[in-house]
């Protein structure tokens, strides 16, 4: 979300009447050297004079900054704690989702934490900082709550402890994920806060992330603090109210505006020692966002897997972010400075610039908003005998050209690139500079601009499905499909992702991910469940074959003494993950059906709605549960009403149904069919309903213990001759 146009659209008026005290909220300050008359920088933007008014408009803000501190009773006593200085220099962030198969083995059945921190760092450098991930897009399947799905991740607690250790081993922080959203699942015994107090504390977690939250309550932090686990503190959203920076020493920042002249942060300007890790989950171009971080010497999120859908960074905009956090590594204790000066003098237009200074050396960064290259001198500033000015973009020493007691210096900076500076004191020193300096030299060697800046979605397959055994005629319990024309229409309901380039699935004729489908077929003949599998089926299997899972966490857990409850023979098996229902399907001689072939058989060829017709009708279905638990599923032929063209029972409304697993490099995914019963509500963030025909689900995959379901089951296919 944008801040509102009176945050950051107001001209600023170059009579030196700066007035901040209306900047209550949103995240950036407005910018100076705007043109009277210009209320957009689209508009007339070269008549900016930045260097003109930058020093009045600088001297104004610290009189805010040094009043507003004072009216919300700022105490800085936790940006001084030593336990949470760590975030400090937390400079890259990564939201990671547990679904991504570079950080859990679903095959070897083990979390692969080196694997995923070894392609972040060949990619862009490494994170200082993890959040694990493992609530929404699927929370809302059924009525396990936000903890629960902690719990549910594999090997528990102890599973998740050994992989915030791994995490540990190299350095990186761990954050855990809360919401306020989560009121329509199964109610908690305890509070939020002691529910994650305890968590965090259970598996050795740094801080925690408060997903839609204008600044995280204080009750997180001090319960955390009761259980002995210190924690930052990460509000994804602004910071509503201004003393809440007081225990939030940390927070993402969004969308800064992408104008000519670089807005200041707001939050960094009150607390400099207030890290704000940049956020713009959908961006595929980040160049902006890269600059808006250097410039104002804060961290990123390098947020790459959203909700499943890999946006990745390109090449230019990841070596790029590979260097700023290299540099703002190196100079850490510049970039918490008390005296840092946004919109320093700069020598040509359209690059900006600021100063960090600290007692030894003072850093600038810059960056420089113009396409094309920008040569020769760039800085003048104040000039002390045995200083020592580097490049250290380029990681090469500056001779400057001295004039007016000042050092004029001269370096270059690539079209919508990037350029720093260290001034090091006589007799100063930086621990690791040379090697620091090669590191720079060494990638400055490959322009930023001969990487490319294309954005590409993941291919993705569809898991192959071996045919069964050819039967002519329709196994008991089977209804034969007839083979004919069909028209295959559907799309995802996934919440986020807009229509974008790799949301959704890819089927195999399709070159890419995307969120409609459509295709004309030429079915052949099938044979399919008229229901779905019932518990008693389910049992019967057990008892014959004997088969149990490796990974048995949620196993039909609504069983008892490993038997159905009496009176559910009859209802749909649940709590049964995709390989449960792969393994009775191979058991029976059958296989889970394709996506197409569940929605002809649920169809027919006059692309209805829904199976008996074109209106929704609640009588046909089970009643919509909008409670906060689950409730017994309905038997599997108790509306036969309900029936398809061809005589399927039970396909919407009662338990979702597993169909075709999809694959790319990062994230497995289940295409789930019919939906269920279990609405949740006070969100819309819940796990979407797909009753029509023409709609499917997208269900991430991360292991049988986590994938498996109250609301699903599946029903199966043998083909036919």
């Amino acid at each position: 979300m944008h801040a509102s146009p009176d945050e950051h659209d107001e001209p600023a008026r170059v009579t030196h009447e700066y007035k901040f005290s209306h900047v209550t909220t949103g995240r950036y300050l407005p910018t100076p050297g705007r043109a009277p008359g210009w209320p957009f920088a689209e508009i007339g933007h070269w008549k900016m004079d930045v260097d003109g008014t930058a020093d009045d408009w600088v001297r104004e803000l610290r009189d805010w900054r040094r009043e507003h501190l004072t009216r919300i009773g700022y105490d800085d006593a936790n940006y001084r704690r030593p336990e949470l200085q760590w975030a400090q220099r937390n400079f890259v962030h990564a939201q990671m989702m547990v679904e991504d198969r570079y950080f859990y083995d679903p095959v070897a059945g083990r979390y692969t934490v080196d694997r995923y921190l070894d392609d972040l760092e060949a990619r862009f450098g490494g994170i200082d900082s993890v959040l694990i991930w493992f609530v929404y897009p699927n929370i809302g399947i059924d009525d396990r709550n936000k903890t629960d799905l902690a719990y549910d991740l594999p090997g528990g607690l102890d599973g998740l402890r050994v992989a915030v250790d791994d995490f540990h081993r190299r350095g990186v922080r761990v954050f855990l994920p809360t919401m306020p959203w989560d009121n329509g699942t199964r109610p908690a015994e305890e509070s939020d806060w002691d529910a994650m107090a305890k968590l965090v504390a259970a598996v050795g977690a740094d801080g925690v992330n408060g997903d839609t939250y204008n600044g995280v309550p204080r009750a997180f932090f001090d319960a955390c603090d009761a259980a002995g686990r210190p924690v930052v503190l990460q509000p994804e959203s602004t910071i509503s109210a201004e003393e809440q920076l007081i225990w939030n020493v940390q927070s993402w920042g969004k969308k800064a505006p992408n104008e000519v002249i670089p807005p200041v942060a707001k939050f960094k300007w009150l607390e400099p020692r207030h890290m704000i890790n940049y956020e713009n989950r959908w961006g595929r171009d980040r160049n902006h966002d890269l600059q808006y971080i250097f410039f104002n010497g804060i961290g990123y999120n390098a947020w790459e897997n959203v909700w499943g859908i890999w946006n990745g960074l390109t090449p230019r905009d990841a070596e790029a972010l590979r260097r700023i956090a290299t540099i703002e590594r190196q100079f850490a204790p510049a970039l918490v400075s008390m005296d840092w000066r946004p919109y320093e003098r700069t020598l040509q237009a359209g690059v900006f610039a600021s100063r960090f200074p600290t007692e030894g050396f003072t850093l600038w960064t810059l960056v420089n908003r113009q396409e094309y290259v920008i040569a020769g001198e760039q800085l003048a500033v104040p000039h002390v005998e045995g200083t020592r000015y580097i490049d250290v973009w380029n990681g090469v020493e500056l001779t400057p050209r001295l004039h007016d007691g000042k050092a004029v210096l001269p370096f270059l900076l690539e079209g919508r690139g990037f350029g720093a500076v260290v001034a090091l004191a006589a007799g100063a020193s930086v621990e690791g500079l040379d090697g620091f300096l090669k590191t720079m030299r060494d990638a400055a060697a490959t322009p930023l601009a001969s990487l490319s800046s294309t954005w590409r979605s993941l291919p993705q397959t569809m898991r192959s499905v071996a045919a069964t055994v050819r039967v002519a005629t329709a196994p008991q319990g089977m209804l034969t499909i007839p083979a004919g024309p069909f028209d295959f229409i559907v799309g995802g309901v996934e919440i986020e992702g807009q229509t974008w380039d790799g949301n959704d699935v890819q089927y195999p004729w399709e070159d890419s991910a995307r969120r409609g489908h459509r295709r004309h077929m030429q079915m052949e003949s099938f044979h399919i469940d008229r229901t779905p599998v019932t518990n008693a089926q389910y049992a019967a299997f057990l008892d014959e074959s004997g088969w149990r899972p490796l990974d048995a966490h949620n196993f039909l857990r609504h069983w008892v003494d490993g038997k159905p409850p009496v009176g559910w023979e009859n209802k749909p098996v649940t709590w049964v993950g995709i390989e449960d229902a792969r393994a009775y399907a191979a058991w029976s001689g059958k296989r889970l059906p394709h996506e197409w072939e569940w929605q002809y058989a649920a169809q027919g060829g006059d692309g209805r709605r829904y199976p008996w017709g074109n209106d929704w009708r609640e009588d046909l279905v089970p009643a919509v549960n909008r409670g906060r638990q689950l409730r017994a599923p309905a038997d599997v032929d108790a509306f036969p009403q309900a029936a398809s063209p061809f005589g399927l029972l039970d396909l919407v409304g009662n338990v979702w149904q597993w169909t075709d697993e999809f694959l790319d490099e990062h994230t497995r995914a289940a295409v789930l069919r019919g939906g269920s019963n279990f609405q949740p509500q006070t969100s819309h963030w819940y796990f979407p309903q797909a009753y029509r025909l023409d709609q499917h689900g997208k269900y991430l995959l991360m292991s049988p213990g986590k994938d498996r379901s109250g609301c699903v089951g599946f029903r199966c296919v043998v083909d036919a001759p």
